[in-house]
Formats: C-alpha cells, structure tokens, sequence
C-alpha cells in the first residue's frame, strides 16, 4: 500500500524535476566557487561626520600656524622696530634683576611698548643672563632690540667726582658727601690734610663713598711717592711731610702753571736762608682751619699779628701740616724747582706775580702794584661798581712787609 509523500518532500521533488542540469565544460568545472563577500560599506552619514572632523582639525592646525607666524613676524616688527620713548632716559638695572623685572620696569617708565615681546626677544637670543646691572643712557625711540644690545655691553653712564687742586680734606669731603649717584655714608675720620689726590674719578651709580676716600688716598700716596723719589738732591726739606706741606703752600699762592717753580724756588731759597716764608695763604689756615675763609673777608693786619701755628709770619720754618692737597704740577713744583736768587713776589695785578732777589727791588714792586690797585679802584668807583679789588692780603702774597 502506498503513501503518499509529505508537502515538503513533494516540493523538493518537484523542484528537482523542474530545474534543469547545465552541463559544465571541464574549464568551468576547475574554477574556484565565489568565497564570501565582503561585509556592507558604511553609510553616507557615517563617513561624512569623520571627514568633517578630520577637516576641522587641519583647519585649526593651520589656523595656529598662520597665527603663530603672523606674531612672530608682528613680534619682530615690534622687536626691531621704534620705541615709544620720544626723549629717552636713564634706566637702573639692580643687581640680581631678572629679565621679567627688567622687562616690566621698561615697559612702566615707558621705553618699551611691550614687556611680553621684549622678554622673548631677549630669550629668543639666548640672553636671558647676559643683561648687566647698571645705569644705562636711554636714547630716544630706541628700539628693544637696541635696549637689549646696550644692557647686554654693561656700557653704563658714568658720573664725575672732581676734587680741584687746592681744597682742603674737609672741603674735598664735602664734595663727596653730596655726590647723588654714590652711596653709603662718609669714612667716620677725615685723613691727615694733604693726603687726598686732586683729580676728577669717574664712577657708575651704586659706588660708595668710602670707596671714592680709598682711591684718592691711594693716588695721592702713589703720586707724592713717585715725586719725592725724583727731587733735587740740594733741597732744605727733611722729609716727604715737609715736602708736601710746602707744596700745599705753592698750591695756594697761585693758579698759574708757568710760575709755580719760580715760586717755589723763592719758598725754598728762603727756608735755605732761614727766612721766615710770610705766605698769607697760611694765616688763613690758621684762622679758618679746613673750612676755608669766607670769599667776602679781607685779611687784617691783625690777622697777621695773630699767634697761630700756621702763621708763617709768626713762626720759624713750615707750619705743622699742609694747608690744603697738593696737585701734580705744584709738588713736581717743589721737588725740582726752578734755579733763581729771587726771595720775593708780590701780585702784578693781572692774575700773576712779580719776582724780586732784593728788598729793594720788592718795594718797588709793591708800590707799582698799589698804584694800579688804586688806579683800578678809582676807575670802578666812576663807572659805579661796589666792588673794588684788595689792595693788601692775599693778593699782595709774598708780603710788602718782609724783614
């Protein structure tokens, strides 16, 4: 008896009677069977939004570069170009100052328009610690690049410090005292008289005083050494003391470089004679000490009657001490003088002195000098002038009343 096939079994048998068999040819029969194929691509959206990104991202990295370089080159410009200063000025740079605080002081005292580029600009060139504490003179419109250059070189302004041939200790430390551009407070003694140089220092803001005290006395030492070592062998002085005293003596009896050994010699021509020196410049040491007479304030007789160490007129020989420092020009004065008999001088009335061997020969020198001294008086009382020149002390040095 026969049964009859399922539905799913009927379809199989009808498909397979259905289908046709296509005949390969060997060829067709070796080739490989198609393996699997490749997964679904990726949507449209879905590769859009990484385009997107990776656009965005080299936007803004091109973005940062044309940023980068434009200020660099707007840095530069700035770096190189004019200050804002239109006057320049002077600029401090203290010790152990950083570039930031150099670069922020500029910028404050308006020398730079920019501390930001300025400190860059200095690290750019690897000069972070190279800038030099100093004073430096600020030119007008200087450019950072130029204020870099100048604190680098430690080219700083220089100040002047002048003791002038003739001052005494006291009045030389006055000047040093009231120097703005030092510091520091005096030495708490003033040295002997006579031992500080004449002569002008040269010195950067910050220097002490002590400092400016240590260099003269070291250069005063140095020079009146180095002179006293080539005197002339025939002179009466018994020591570089006195050597130096009498040099302060022919300091202040005249300004005039071509009579200062004249007037030494007469100085020593009397020492050698026993004479007493009568310089008036040493009575008013004795009166005045180192603070010096008073411009307006004419010497007086009884000035040179007075009894004081000092007063040549008064005492034997050299007063005790120098009355004021010696320059160069008046100690190589006394060291080799000129070779004359001449034991007198007396003012000629034009800033310079006239000599004499003989006391005769003086007094009349001092009665031509009086002449003009009261022609010179009349004439300014007619032309109304107050002020008449001496007709004795100072100017009269070398004295009209020597014995």
């Amino acid at each position: 008896m026969n049964t009859a096939p399922t539905n799913n079994e009927d379809v199989s048998q009808a498909a397979a009677q259905t289908t046709p068999i296509i005949p390969k040819t060997a060829s067709e029969a070796l080739r490989p069977e198609a393996g699997t194929p490749p997964p679904a691509k990726r949507s449209r959206a879905s590769r859009s939004q990484i385009i997107v990104f990776m656009n965005f991202l080299v936007s803004c990295v091109m973005l940062a570069v044309i940023a980068a370089g434009a200020a660099v080159y707007f840095g530069r410009q700035e770096f190189f170009g004019q200050g804002p200063s239109a006057n320049g000025d002077t600029f401090l740079v203290k010790q152990n100052s950083g570039v930031q605080d150099i670069a922020d002081q500029l910028e404050r005292r308006g020398l730079i328009s920019d501390a930001r580029i300025f400190r860059l600009g200095v690290r750019a060139y690897a000069n972070d610690q190279a800038l030099k504490a100093g004073e430096y003179e600020i030119k007008p419109r200087a450019s950072m690049r130029e204020i870099m250059d100048l604190l680098k070189s430690g080219k700083s302004v220089m100040y002047s410090l002048t003791i002038p041939e003739g001052l005494t200790v006291q009045q030389a430390f006055q000047r040093v005292a009231t120097a703005e551009a030092l510091t520091g407070d005096m030495p708490a003694s003033q040295p002997p008289e006579g031992s500080l140089a004449t002569d002008t220092l040269r010195f950067t803001r910050g220097a002490t005083r002590q400092q400016m005290v240590d260099k003269l006395l070291a250069d005063q030492k140095e020079l009146v050494e180095e002179i006293w070592k080539r005197r002339s062998t025939d002179l009466p002085l018994a020591n570089i003391d006195e050597f130096v005293t009498l040099a302060s003596i022919v300091e202040k009896e005249t300004g005039r470089s071509d009579e200062r050994s004249r007037v030494a010699a007469v100085f020593l021509n009397r020492l050698g004679k026993g004479m007493r020196l009568q310089s008036d410049p040493t009575i008013i040491y004795g009166l005045f000490g180192g603070k010096g007479k008073p411009g307006d304030r004419p010497i007086y007789q009884s000035d040179i009657d007075k009894q004081t160490p000092y007063n040549t007129y008064q005492i034997n020989g050299l007063p005790p001490t120098p009355i004021a420092n010696p320059g160069r020009a008046s100690l190589e004065a006394v060291a080799n003088p000129s070779k004359t008999k001449d034991l007198y001088f007396v003012a000629d009335g034009n800033g310079g002195h006239v000599f004499a061997e003989t006391l005769d020969d003086h007094n009349q020198n001092v009665v031509r000098y009086r002449a003009l001294m009261k022609k010179q008086a009349e004439e300014a009382a007619k032309a109304g002038n107050a002020t008449q020149p001496a007709a004795n002390g100072a100017a009269a040095t070398g004295t009209d009343t020597v014995q």
